[in-house]
Formats: C-alpha cells, structure tokens, sequence
C-alpha cells in the first residue's frame, strides 16, 4: 500500500513539473529535441517552432484541396468537365501570393537567428578545438601553463571494457571539455587531416573543422550538466567513435579544474 501511494504521489510530482529530469544526450529511437542549455538552442527551437506552424497550416490546406477535388468533381457528381476552361486568374494569384507571404514570414525569424548566431562578441573564453582521425584536442587559449605552453589535451572515446556505471557507451571520453555558467565562450574549430564536424545538440552547437581554415561559433551554458555531442561529417572509418563531452560547471569549480591540469 505504502508502495502505491509512494508512485502516486511521484507521477502527480512529475506531472507539475516540480521534479524536472533533463535529457542532454540522445536515447533510442529519440524523435523529439534533447532539452536545451543555450539561448542559441531556445532560438533554434522557437524558430523550428513557428516553421512547424506554417507545415501544419499547409499540409492541412493542401489536404482538403485534395479531398474537396476527389469529391467534388468525381464521375458521379461531375459528370461532365471543363477541358476547355484552362485559366483561373483569381486561384493563380492565390497560389502565388500566398506562398510568399509565407516565405517571408519564416525568412524574417531565420535570418535574425542566423545572424544572432554567428555574432561574436568579445568572448570571455576561447577554446580551439581540432579534429583528428579520430579523436579531438582542446586548447584552452587564454591559459598559459608554467612551461609557457596553452593547455591542451586530447579527448577520446572510453572503451566498452572500461566503462563505469552511469557512463554511456560510445558517448563518454577519458577528458571531457570543462566550461563555466553564464560565461560567453568562444569554440574555433578546425581538422587537422579530414573534415569534422563538432555538434553537441543540447548546446545547439553544429560546425565543421575544415584542414586549412577556422571556423568560430558561441555558447553560453545556463546550466550545470554534462551534454554529450559527435562528429557530425563521415571523417573515416570510426567516425563513429569520436563523441564529444562537455561538463557545465560553476566558475569557482572551473577554475579549480584549471589548477588540476
């Protein structure tokens, strides 16, 4: 009995969301977003959103067009029909117009969010990251070792045989990129042999590392969590097995982190 009210009380729990689970990684046969950590990622979804708005009204349009025709003017209810009636000035400025207005309407949120995301502002953090065949190395620029070197590091996949409870299979990695909250970081991305791609989907994070070139993009993390990523451009082989892990931590913690290296 005690057991049933104890289930009880956790469903009406999670019902009001007062016990919230986040989900930063992804989780079979997943079809929804993973649950964001970025105001880049809160526009991303908001701009998906509003474009879905416009499928839904569209589909459901184009839908009854369809069914009015087949009912309307099928054998039995029109038996005889306008072959020679070829024109319909008023249904084509519809079906002109109205697709431009729609147009417009997304083209206005998505360049706004585009452009919002590939600004970078006097960033507070810079991290080089380099893709390699296949694993990633981190640099964290601004930090000078005694030695007068940048910290860097590489990160790869944790084997199968060397997981521990709690770690994810293929997900997981020996060092993990440490960030601070509500920090404005900077990630430059290149590859030092093939194309890669460094996307951590929770972060909204989704940039290639081409040999020869830096790219750039920016986070600010609101929260305390660990987000998992992969290589996101078939770079070889095990392309597969070079996942990403970012840690979220307090800037206190952070700066502890930094002292360990």
């Amino acid at each position: 009995m005690y057991n049933l009210i104890s289930t009880f009380l956790n469903n009406i729990n999670n019902l009001f969301l007062t016990n919230v689970i986040y989900n930063d990684a992804p989780e079979p046969l997943q079809i929804g977003f993973q649950d964001g950590a970025s105001p880049g990622y809160t526009g991303i979804v908001a701009l998906h959103d509003s474009i879905f708005f416009y499928l839904v009204l569209i589909s459901v349009g184009v839908f009854w067009m369809l069914v009015s025709v087949m009912i309307n003017f099928s054998a039995k209810n029109s038996p005889t029909t306008h072959k020679y009636a070829n024109h319909g000035t008023l249904i084509e400025l519809v079906w002109t117009i109205s697709p431009a207005l729609i147009l417009i309407a997304i083209a206005f949120p998505s360049f706004k969010l585009l452009y919002m995301l590939d600004e970078v502002i006097s960033p507070a953090l810079t991290i080089k990251v380099s893709g390699n065949q296949w694993f990633w190395t981190y640099e964290y620029s601004d930090f000078i070792k005694e030695e007068g070197d940048p910290i860097e590091f590489d990160s790869y996949m944790i084997p199968e045989s060397d997981l521990e409870i709690g770690q994810f299979r293929n997900l997981d990695v020996d060092n993990r990129v440490v960030v601070p909250l509500d920090t404005h970081v900077r990630f430059i991305l290149t590859g030092r042999d093939v194309i890669h791609n460094f996307a951590v989907p929770a972060l909204g994070l989704k940039i290639d590392g081409v040999p020869g070139r830096l790219n750039q993009t920016s986070v600010i993390l609101k929260r305390t969590e660990l987000f998992y990523g992969q290589c996101s451009e078939i770079c070889g082989v095990y392309h597969g097995f070079m996942p990403i892990a970012i840690e979220g931590v307090e800037a206190e913690n952070f700066l502890v982190w930094l002292n360990q290296l």
